[in-house]
């Protein structure tokens, strides 16, 4: 058996196309700050989830959505 490296596929962006920013220059749709929307294409995967854990943080404690 051959010792292969597959590559993972990139963590995709957690855009919906709703692009506004808030008072704190924090995207309404996807929960981003401007820093982390411009950087996206250069992290890798486990920035990329810290990010989007960062998100769901924001999403939580501005209600938009609700924890379970």
């Amino acid at each position: 058996m051959s010792d292969t490296h597959v590559a993972e596929r990139p963590v995709p962006s957690p855009c919906v196309s709703i692009c506004s920013l808030d008072e704190q220059d924090i995207c309404t749709g996807c929960q981003r700050t401007v820093a982390e929307i411009s950087r996206w294409s250069k992290m890798d995967n486990s920035e990329r989830r810290a990010v989007l854990k960062l998100c769901h943080e924001r999403a939580l404690a501005a209600g938009v959505i609700f924890g379970v």
